[in-house]
Order: C-alpha cells, then sequence, then structure tokens
C-alpha cells in the first residue's frame, strides 16, 4: 500500500495507554446495569465497551495533545464521538441497513438483545454523547463547549454521518462514479473521523487558528484514507481478522473504491491520501508526531 513508516515503541505505548483510557471513561460515563431500565442499559455498554480500535478516540487525544488540551480535558468529547460511533455501528447492522451478525468479532446488538433494543441503544448512545459535553464542567467557556456540540451535530445528522448512510441505502445496485462515492464517504466515515480530530483540538483553553486549520485538512485526508482502507480490507481480509463479516460490500453489490479502481488503484489512492495528510503538518516538528503516527496507525491497518 505505502511505505511502512516506524510508528515507534512510544506511539504504541500511548496509544495502549489511550485505548485503556477512554474505555474507562466509557464505563464511567455509560449508565450502570443496576439503573432501570437495566437491560437497555446493559445493551449500551455491550455496544460499546470492550471492542475497537477507537480510532476516533485517538484522533480526539492525539490534536488535543498536539493543541496544548490536558487530557482529563479531552476524555468527555472523545467519549462523545465514540458513543455516537457505536450508535452508528449498532444502527448500521439492523435488518434493514446492512443487515450483520457480526460484529468486533462478537453477536450484534440486535442478534443479542432483539431490534427494537437495538434501535433503542442507538438512540440513547446518540443522546448520551451531547449529554456528556453540555454536563462537562472542564469546559468551562461556553461558546466553545457551543461550538463543540455544532460540530458533532452537523458530523452526525444529514449532512453528516446519517446522511452519507442515506445515500449508500439508495445506492445499493447502483454502479456510482468515484466522485459520487467520494461524496458519500466524505459524509458517512470522514465526517465524524474531522469531528473527533476538532473535538480534542477545542479542548484546549488557548485555540490557535493555523492548528485547526491544519488539523482539519489532516482530518478531511486521514478519514477518507480510512474508508479506502476499509474497502480494501473488505476485499482481501476474512471476518476473522476483521471482526465482522467480510465480503459483505461485494455480497450487497455496493460500490467500493475497489470496485471502481480495482485493487492497486485503491491502494495507491490511500497513499495520495495519507501523503495529503502529512502535507497538512509539514509546518509542525514533534509536537505533531502523534498525529503522523495515527496516520501511518490507519492506513496500515489490518482489521
Amino acid at each position: 500500500m505505502i511505505e511502512t513508516i516506524d510508528n515507534t515503541k512510544e506511539f504504541k505505548t500511548w496509544s495502549g495507554d489511550m485505548q485503556t483510557r477512554i474505555e474507562d471513561v466509557l464505563n464511567a460515563h455509560l449508565p450502570d446495569t443496576k439503573i432501570s431500565p437495566m437491560r437497555l442499559h446493559e445493551a449500551m455498554r455491550y455496544s460499546t465497551l470492550g471492542g475497537g480500535k477507537r480510532v476516533r478516540a485517538l484522533l480526539a487525544y492525539a490534536t488535543g495533545e498536539f493543541c496544548g488540551a490536558e487530557q482529563e480535558k479531552i476524555d468527555t468529547p472523545a467519549a462523545a464521538v465514540e458513543m455516537i460511533h457505536a450508535y452508528s455501528l449498532v444502527h448500521d447492522d439492523l435488518p434493514c441497513m446492512d443487515d450483520d451478525d457480526l460484529r468486533r468479532g462478537k453477536p450484534t446488538t440486535h442478534k443479542q438483545y432483539g431490534d427494537a433494543m437495538a434501535l433503542l441503544v442507538g438512540d440513547a448512545l446518540q443522546s448520551l454523547a451531547f449529554q456528556i459535553i453540555s454536563q462537562d464542567k472542564l469546559i468551562k467557556n461556553a461558546t466553545q463547549k457551543l461550538q463543540m456540540l455544532h460540530i458533532l451535530a452537523l458530523a452526525s445528522g444529514s449532512r453528516g454521518m446519517a446522511g452519507g448512510q442515506a445515500i449508500d441505502i439508495e445506492s445499493i445496485g447502483i454502479p456510482l462514479t468515484r466522485a459520487e462515492l467520494e461524496h458519500m464517504h466524505i459524509q458517512k466515515t470522514g465526517a465524524l473521523i474531522r469531528a473527533s480530530a476538532l473535538l480534542g483540538a477545542y479542548s484546549t483553553d488557548h485555540l490557535e487558528q493555523d492548528k485547526i486549520e491544519a488539523i482539519d485538512h489532516f482530518a478531511k485526508s486521514i478519514g477518507l484514507a480510512f474508508q479506502v482502507v476499509d474497502d480494501i480490507l473488505d476485499s482481501e481480509a476474512d471476518t476473522q481478522t476483521l471482526g465482522k463479516t467480510a465480503g459483505k460490500d461485494q455480497l450487497n453489490n455496493k460500490s467500493t473504491y475497489v470496485t471502481i479502481l480495482g485493487l492497486s488503484a485503491a491502494k495507491q489512492l490511500a497513499s495520495e491520501l495519507h501523503a495529503n495528510a502529512m502535507a497538512a503538518l509539514s509546518f509542525y516538528g514533534q509536537e505533531a508526531d502523534l498525529l503522523r503516527y495515527l496516520a501511518n496507525f490507519i492506513t496500515h491497518r489490518s482489521s
């Protein structure tokens, strides 16, 4: 795909620490199973905890640190984007959407708890994401908090993730052009990745416009690269490796970067997008290394 760039032992340690950290933060924010309605709360925790690469949370922590934010101030925004992501997966897997039985190596939420409960899990996780940001006492600037809520809402709605999913559903069996596919994934996948990066940046008390612009450019490129790599893995990896059903896009007759461009050209596109993301950070030194290593992690992942 692209030449391997050493992620360094330090990055692997950092990412492992942050994955553990966000798991603890999510565990603290999610309602306890002893609180009514107990089965809904159990299903919310099942859908959110104990799985996934936490790429969106890692992005929030990396951009937050790049902008000088303390980790404690990034915790809640990072948890919020993971809740939105988890809700989207729960709904995507429903029979009325992609109808999948496996997610993160275990039965999907609707297979474990039923369709109706899965629908409510997604609804509740989405609401909780906005609730925890609105209640976060570490974000003292009201204007800044409002901007964070706006960023997350825009990324989640009809001009973001939900809109991209709507286009995806309407495009089943219809060959898309590369431009049409890119438009869909900028919304469906890229919007929340971009929001994750921006929420981390807005966690600092001292916003720097040049860094915000660099992060935005970086996140747009790496968000699209994430989806291109996803399409490549869907065509090459097996179900056990992915933790979800492999080859599902081809089975559902969906357009992907592999079906439109071919495997070799799709890998080349991932390389170009990675280079664009790196270029966005070219004016910065070691303070941007976490973002560079994270870009490598995203484009070299195997699942």
